[in-house]
C-alpha cells in the first residue's frame, strides 16, 4: 500500500477517483483502510486549497431557524425580549458574549461561528455600517 501526500491537482483527482472505486469496500478490509487514509489526505488537501469560510453569524442563525422550523419567538430564550431579537436579527444590535453562550449551549450551535464579527446596520440609516 503505497500512499503519499497529495501535492498537485493531478494527485488530488487521482485520489478522488480511487476513493470513488473504494467507496463500497467491506468494513475492516484493506480496501476500507486505504479508503480511510485517502479521505484524510483529500481532506487535508482541500483544507489547504479550497478553504470554506465560516458563515456570517446572523445568516447562520437564519439558516438554523429555517432548518429547524423555528421562529423569532423561539430565540427569545437565548437573546432576550422580542425587540432585542428583532434588533439582532435585523443587524441593528450586536450579540453579546452571554447571548452567544446561550445559543451555543441551548441550541448546540458552534460558538466559534457565532462569535465571528459581522456587519451591523444603523437604526437610523438604510445602509450597512462597517
Amino acid at each position: 500500500m503505497e500512499l503519499r501526500p497529495i501535492r498537485t491537482k493531478k494527485d488530488y483527482q487521482a485520489a478522488l477517483m480511487e476513493i470513488e472505486q473504494l467507496w463500497t469496500a467491506p468494513a475492516k478490509s484493506a480496501e476500507a483502510d486505504r479508503l480511510d487514509v485517502l479521505t484524510l489526505l483529500v481532506e487535508q488537501y482541500e483544507r489547504q486549497h479550497y478553504p470554506i469560510a465560516d458563515p456570517d453569524p446572523i445568516d447562520f442563525l437564519h439558516h438554523v431557524m429555517e432548518v429547524r422550523g423555528m421562529t423569532r419567538k423561539d430565540l427569545e430564550a437565548y437573546l432576550g425580549p422580542r425587540g432585542r431579537v428583532s434588533d439582532i436579527m435585523n443587524r441593528t444590535r450586536p450579540m453579546t458574549l452571554e447571548m452567544i453562550r446561550r445559543l451555543a449551549d441551548g441550541l448546540s450551535l458552534p460558538a466559534d461561528v457565532l462569535i465571528k464579527p459581522y456587519l451591523l446596520r444603523r437604526k437610523d440609516e438604510d445602509h450597512v455600517a462597517a
